[in-house]
């Protein structure tokens, strides 16, 4: 029979930003803004409480994210799901290409692997996991590993590497007044890109790696690309407008994952209409309190 911790578990779980401008779906960096969401296994009901981004418009059921999550990560286990007490303490923004549903899945599985009290879950593990649940690993790697993270996808699942981003990466989230847009965001992507845009992304996102972890002059042309961002400009043209102007004046920026926000690695003198500027550091990933 299964044991189950018998006290209440929390997690922090960080924001992430994918893609970084040339790594489509692959590259990702974990960002120092934080949900923390409390388990206790429980014999009645399942019941769930969400403060602050998302609540009264999340779900309060079993149809929780974070709810599904540790169920579906139990049943990979191999042991049947408790029900819990679930306490969401949300500061990550909804839909606004933060990794807000990347850290609700980890979060779930992390919760599952910390409730088992007699079973020690390989990380591995946790990483495919959550990467089937969200349907790609670009956010949920740097979510559960922390720092700057290269993630793919195998015959077995979802692997990543983490790398310690260099002393210069300061993170500038520019976030959007307003609901985000991301699924009508992911949607406007083609099918099919010239060869030439593939070749160019490849080149920006090797680069990438050396400009995250070595040396961060490189960066503004490690994050430049051709394969995602202008396609999205119909629906979130003032987010492709304020990347062009922070590149324009030297500053290394990106949508963020699917935006709307963006991601900037510098400050405009002043800051743009319709944006809060959120100054962040580069966070180690998920951790229990």
């Amino acid at each position: 029979m299964t044991r189950f911790a018998t006290e209440p578990v929390t997690v922090r779980v960080p924001a992430t930003s994918a893609n970084l401008g040339a790594g489509f779906d692959c590259l990702g960096l974990a960002l120092s803004m934080y949900d923390e969401v409390t388990a206790e296994v429980t014999t009645g009901e399942t019941v769930v409480t969400v403060e602050g981004e998302g609540s009264g418009r999340l779900a309060v059921d079993e149809s929780h994210l974070v709810v599904a999550s540790l169920r579906a990560a139990c049943d990979a286990f191999g042991v049947a799901a408790p029900n819990v007490r679930l306490r969401c303490r949300n500061a990550i923004p909804q839909a606004r290409g933060l990794g807000s549903s990347s850290a609700a899945i980890v979060a779930g599985v992390s919760l599952a692997a910390e409730l088992l009290a007699d079973v020690t879950v390989d990380p591995r593990v946790l990483l495919r996991v959550a990467a089937e649940l969200e349907g790609h690993p670009d956010n949920v790697a740097p979510c559960l590993l922390g720092g700057f993270t290269v993630a793919w996808t195998g015959d077995d699942g979802a692997h990543a590497v983490r790398m310690d981003p260099a002393a210069g990466i300061a993170p500038v989230v520019y976030l959007p007044a307003g609901q985000g847009f991301t699924s009508q965001a992911r949607a406007a992507l083609p099918g099919r890109v010239p060869h030439t845009d593939a070749v160019f992304n490849l080149s920006r996102a090797a680069l990438a790696v050396h400009a995250f972890t070595t040396d961060p002059s490189l960066l503004l042309a490690a994050t430049d690309d051709r394969l995602h961002q202008r396609y999205r400009g119909e629906v979130m043209p003032r987010t492709l407008e304020l990347v062009e102007h922070l590149r324009e004046a030297g500053i290394p920026a990106a949508v963020s994952g699917a935006g709307p926000s963006v991601l900037a690695f510098g400050q405009l003198t002043a800051p743009p209409d319709g944006f809060t500027v959120v100054e962040l550091g580069v966070s180690e990933g998920v951790t229990r309190l």
